[in-house]
């Protein structure tokens, strides 16, 4: 039987940057901690990147940058970091239209994106070069089953060599939406279908992307295009692409040239010409959220906790921001020799999240229906705020510092 302070299911994105938030002050406070993944962790040694056309990537908040920099993990992350230096939000049809600047709002950045392999492989790469021996890696491995109680808890692992038991003052799930330990243990979810998918492929223009990113509302859906690294001489973008469920079969089923051009009616040619897309994904878009995201020595956090409507792109962010807090209480926690696991304590971190988690997803949830909804004289209503916000220097940098994830409390970290 192992002993560990802390045991994180799950080594994506969440888990493993929790994981890297401990990292610099495990040694410091005997912190033990087992990170518990279904696939093979990579082998040690310095993360080998070729960017791949086909990519998926995710939009990081300009808040991001500080805790990823206390992580030590900044200066490597971001060799392959595209900056969004500007935001143009319009609704296709009709003359609203905002725009938000970084020089403006005296950041280098509103944001960035990034490959998912490359922030992974960064994760990873941090872990397996100065994790041993404070922080075990357990790959690949499945969480058979979690006997979770007051006093702590034992997770049983599958893993090549055989079962083993793992002994934690504190479980973190942080597996996915679709987490299979979270319904093992009775936890609940709310789910709201938005009757819509998300359609995701990198997409090619004939002109640079000047660091812009787009959010662009139609009658069927809103169309994010974010900038990314240029690959093969061609600027390169990643595409979501709102669509009804009634109309995702056709849409996939057209080949490449018909699906640009369908695409160029839709967006309009704000961004240029599209010349290329590459493979094509898709999935339903549900808001989803966990009846319960602490228990006592349990923790539900990420897309295990609550999945959003991607428009915006505050799904990472808005789990990170989670990564960041639970951190701070660890590290107090240790530091004051208090256990992690107590339910109070869990109970106060879940209420202080709260209002960053309410926010969020009513923002999400709230305008993703403003900007499809058909009602008489909401589209009137839409373009004159859009234009009222284009003339409000105060409301831009308000919207601007909530996109960047700086209107919420410092993180601590150590």
């Amino acid at each position: 039987m192992d002993n560990y302070d802390l045991v994180i299911v799950g080594g994506g994105m969440v888990g493993a940057s929790l994981a890297c938030a401990l990292l610099p002050v495990a040694r410091e406070l005997k912190l033990r901690v087992a990170v518990v993944e279904a696939e093979q962790m990579p082998a040690p040694g310095e993360p080998v990147f070729q960017p791949s056309y086909d990519a998926r990537s995710t939009a990081l908040a300009y808040g991001v940058r500080a805790p990823f920099e206390r992580m030590g993990i900044w200066q490597q992350l971001v060799e392959h970091l595209t900056p969004i230096e500007h935001i143009h939000v319009s609704d296709r049809g009709r003359f609203g239209v905002t725009r938000l600047d970084a020089e403006r709002e005296n950041v280098s950045a509103l944001g960035y994106v990034v490959e998912n392999h490359w922030l992974g492989q960064v994760l990873l790469s941090r872990l397996a070069q100065h994790g041993a021996p404070e922080i075990d890696f357990i790959a690949p491995a499945q969480v058979e089953d979690l006997d979770n109680r007051a006093d702590g808890s034992q997770v049983r692992i599958a893993t090549a060599e055989g079962e083993r038991t793992l002994n934690a003052g504190l479980v973190v799930i942080a597996d996915g939406g679709r987490s299979s330990l979270r319904e093992k243990l009775g936890i609940g979810y709310s789910q709201s279908s938005y009757e819509q998918h998300a359609l995701v492929a990198n997409v090619s223009l004939d002109r640079g992307h000047g660091g812009v990113a787009y959010e662009r509302f139609t009658d069927s859906g809103p169309i994010a295009l974010l900038p990314g690294e240029d690959l093969d001489g061609q600027a390169r973008c990643g595409l979501v692409w709102t669509l009804p469920e009634d109309d995702v079969d056709e849409v996939l089923a057209l080949d490449d040239a018909a699906f640009l051009r369908k695409l160029q009616e839709r967006f309009g040619y704000r961004a240029g010409r599209f010349i290329r897309v590459g493979e094509r994904f898709h999935y339903p878009l549900k808001l989803v959220l966990a009846e319960e995201q602490v228990r006592a020595g349990l923790v539900v956090l990420g897309n295990a906790a609550h999945a959003l409507h991607p428009i915006a792109g505050q799904g990472f962010n808005l789990a990170f921001r989670g990564v960041v807090a639970l951190a701070d209480m660890i590290i107090e926690r240790r530091r004051e020799g208090l256990p992690l696991g107590d339910l109070h304590a869990l109970q106060a971190f879940e209420t202080a999240r709260h209002s960053d988690q309410f926010r969020t997803i009513q923002f999400s949830d709230r305008t993703m229906k403003l900007f499809t909804s058909s009602q008489p004289g909401v589209g009137l209503l839409r373009d004159a705020g859009l234009v009222a916000l284009e003339l409000c220097p105060l409301g831009k940098t308000l919207l601007a510092r909530a996109a960047m994830g700086l209107d919420q409390p410092a993180p601590k970290l150590h």
